[in-house]
């Protein structure tokens, strides 16, 4: 598949406890968007630390994930910068989580499953294209 060029200094977050799935994002990532800076978070505390110490364009956070969840780092990413758009990401689609996300400011709301090369090139695509 093709690469797509980005502007310069495009910053992704990754904030996702499960190892292979944090791997597999970053790969396909990478691929796609070679000029994208990739930074990753296995817990809440780093998500926090890394969303605090850069400014991300998009970040894809895991709902449930070790320390503060996902839910609460969402919250904190978004009053210290509006601009972000974050993807918030879990394994269930049940309407509390999807209610959760919207009260934190969550930009998009996405269950693994549904989790696609394609969804992800087209989410980039349109925080670029903003």
């Amino acid at each position: 598949m093709n690469s797509q060029k980005l502007p310069d200094m495009f910053q992704t977050l990754i904030a996702e406890d499960n190892v292979v799935f944090r791997q597999s994002l970053r790969e396909v990532l990478a691929r796609r968007f070679p000029d994208m800076a990739i930074d990753e978070a296995a817990d809440g505390e780093q998500a926090i630390h890394q969303g605090m110490a850069r400014r991300h364009d998009l970040v894809f956070m895991d709902i449930n994930m070790p320390g503060k969840n996902g839910l609460e780092v969402t919250r904190a990413i978004k009053d210290g910068d509006h601009e972000a758009v974050v993807c918030l990401v879990t394994n269930y689609d049940i309407q509390e989580y999807r209610d959760a996300a919207d009260a934190c400011g969550a930009d998009h709301f996405i269950v693994k499953d549904e989790f696609t090369e394609s969804l992800i090139v087209g989410l980039v695509q349109s925080v670029f294209d903003r």
